[in-house]
């Protein structure tokens, strides 16, 4: 009952601040319903930048990769701060300078209005078809694996996947369809907030579990007993090679931080260019802290189960299950929930964005107001939504 009561309250808190937060800001404009009324500032920025990011497939397949390959794998997380740092100081302030609301305006400045619809149909399909069903469908998986939500509610492991899938789906509907860029940077933020608390107890209760109740001498036993794990420089063969950190993996890094529509949508509403790049910056930051919470859970589970595990994909979710005390088990449930929504209402945004922007006026209604433009992102956001949910 305590988990319950923990769970429902914080997914409570954080609607009613995204509802405080956004009764003002006028949302049948296209500024104020796509960009927040241009008024982010840059904690809220930071926050929905990583909550965008993070999420259960985050969580739970990199740890599995640590599981499997070593402490290494935190150079996915490490190196955005580069592209982060590179993107705020070089690349924002010639988007802010442009006053573009999407990446495929920017494009049609350079090319033509043609090569900005292709851009945009291509976002489309990989956030329709790609991400969103990726993001409802593992953080699904996740979320029952973690919590043994089959045996909690008496029914099959794919009746409650699809009642996690159309949970989360609707919830993220509200946030993103209805609520605008504004309640879905707000409830990130918040999210963001409990996400690094209580990523943070994951690897804090595991370490005192090796460590006999103290985390140092915990640690002290892992780092010992699995030097391996924390070679950080992979050769050739490895899963991430060093030789590859600073060339192929830069340019997955500046797709995805420096031109990546989902990303830098909540930067573009910001109340200034230092306001974004202070939000990008403080990212940026926080990307050295993730490690602790995405890669070092994945150690301690090679530590704890070894070879017990079959698939990498179980470590944490095992972990988990192992380590942490039924009285945090609600709050957890619930920042994970947070995590695995704020990625999917980001997304589900960040598509209506691009439709009613891009695609709506050069296409449908070459003299649509912003008010038709806005009412049109939001059914296509609807649309895209039960198509992901479908899928």
């Amino acid at each position: 009952m305590l988990s319950i009561i923990s769970f429902l309250g914080f997914t409570i808190l954080v609607a009613v601040i995204a509802w405080y937060k956004t009764r003002k800001t006028d949302e049948k404009s296209a500024d104020g319903y796509f960009l927040a009324g241009r008024s982010l500032g840059a904690i809220t920025i930071g926050g929905s930048i990583l909550l965008t990011n993070l999420s259960a497939e985050q969580i739970v397949g990199l740890n599995g990769q640590s599981f499997a390959q070593g402490v290494l794998v935190m150079a996915w997380e490490t190196l955005a701060a580069i592209a982060l740092v590179f993107t705020a100081i070089y690349l924002l302030p010639k988007y802010m300078r442009a006053g573009i609301t999407t990446i495929p305006e920017f494009v049609e400045e350079r090319f033509d209005s043609q090569t900005k619809s292709i851009l945009a149909l291509l976002f489309l399909v990989a956030f329709g078809i790609v991400l969103l069903p990726t993001i409802l469908y593992s953080g699904s998986i996740a979320f029952s694996t973690m919590f043994d939500l089959p045996e909690l509610l008496g029914t099959s492991q794919s009746t409650v996947i699809w009642i996690c899938v159309w949970s989360i789906g609707l919830i993220g509907s509200v946030y993103a369809i209805f609520g605008g860029l504004k309640a879905v940077a707000v409830s990130d933020l918040v999210n963001a907030i409990g996400l690094l608390i209580g990523g943070l107890l994951i690897p804090v209760f595991g370490l005192m579990l090796i460590g006999d109740g103290s985390v140092s001498d915990g640690f002290g036993e892992l780092w010992a007993a699995n030097p391996d794990k924390f070679n950080a420089k992979g050769d050739i063969d490895s899963f991430l090679p060093f030789s590859t950190l600073f060339t192929g993996l830069m340019i997955a890094q500046m797709y995805y931080w420096g031109t990546n529509q989902s990303i830098l949508q909540r930067v573009f509403g910001a109340k200034s260019l230092a306001e974004g790049q202070k939000g990008m910056i403080l990212a940026g930051f926080v990307k050295f802290l993730i490690p602790i919470i995405v890669v070092l859970p994945g150690i301690i589970a090679w530590h704890i189960f070894g070879s017990e595990l079959e698939n990498p994909d179980q470590a944490y979710p095992a972990l988990v299950k192992k380590v942490l005390p039924r009285a945090f088990l609600g709050f957890f449930a619930a920042v994970l929930f947070g995590a695995i929504l704020s990625s999917f209402n980001s997304l589900l945004n960040s598509s209506s964005t691009l439709f009613g922007i891009d695609l709506y006026r050069q296409y449908f209604s070459k003299n649509a107001s912003d008010t038709q433009m806005v009412r049109a992102g939001k059914i296509f956001g609807l649309f895209l939504a039960f198509i992901s949910m479908i899928l």
